[in-house]
């Protein structure tokens, strides 16, 4: 299976092509960035294409990250992803941030639970919480950060996000420390498409995920009135 991976949900904008086949990226470019990523995202597929030596009919799914994470951001790659996949008519699926955060921890059979944690700015975060075997313990939500400090009484666990240091720095001292902190400005676009390639795209939607209402309001959109869709 040849799925392109897109990421621009937070900090990066990033896309990758993997073949399944070879268990392995052919092709991947991440760009740091908090903005930008309107301008820079199909120059950057296009490159990433280039280097790959497919051409976009040969893909068989287009895998995106869905949110929660910048408004803006996540219109510009599930615009991207959904376009291209109609062009293509190829299925685009939909990963969330958080699950994305957690998959390579889960992949190395972590006896820690696992907190992935997105800033949600003003003392929030998205956060969820799962075993190390990846099984949820706290759905998705957005919280208080002493409210998501809760999750301590999973035991020490392995934070990881763009949130995870502001966990850690609040972290209750009558609490087992945290088994490592993972502060990444955005997934790892390896394991978006590693992702892409597990799920379905009947039950992985390409539509925005989010966990409150965006700040900004846009015009009216059909892509941006879906619901949320059930974590992936």
């Amino acid at each position: 299976m040849l799925i392109l991976a897109i990421d621009t949900a937070l900090d990066a904008c990033s896309a990758g092509v993997l073949d399944t086949d070879a268990g392995q990226l052919i092709a991947l470019q991440t760009l740091a960035m908090k903005r930008g990523h309107a301008e820079a995202l199909m120059p950057l597929i296009q490159r990433v294409m280039d280097q790959s030596g497919i051409a976009f009919a040969t893909l068989d799914r287009i895998a995106v990250t869905t949110g929660p994470g910048s408004f803006t951001g996540l219109r510009v790659g599930l615009s991207a992803a959904r376009g291209i996949g109609l062009a293509a008519r190829k299925p685009v699926v939909g990963l969330t941030t958080l699950t994305a955060y957690a998959a390579p921890i889960v992949g190395q059979n972590a006896e820690q639970p696992i907190i992935s944690a997105i800033d949600a700015r003003h003392n929030h975060v998205y956060f969820q919480v799962v075993a190390g075997n990846g099984a949820s313990l706290v759905r998705p939500q957005v919280a208080l950060i002493d409210e998501a400090l809760d999750a301590s009484r999973f035991g020490a666990p392995y934070l990881v996000g763009n949130a995870a240091n502001m966990l850690a720095d609040r972290w209750p001292a009558d609490a087992p420390r945290p088994f490592k902190v993972d502060p990444q400005p955005a997934p790892d676009i390896v394991w978006v498409a590693w992702l892409g390639a597990a799920v379905s795209p009947d039950t992985a939607p390409a539509r925005p995920f989010y966990l409150r209402a965006p700040d900004a309001k846009p015009p009216t959109d059909p892509l941006l009135r879906s619901s949320p869709s059930p974590l992936q």
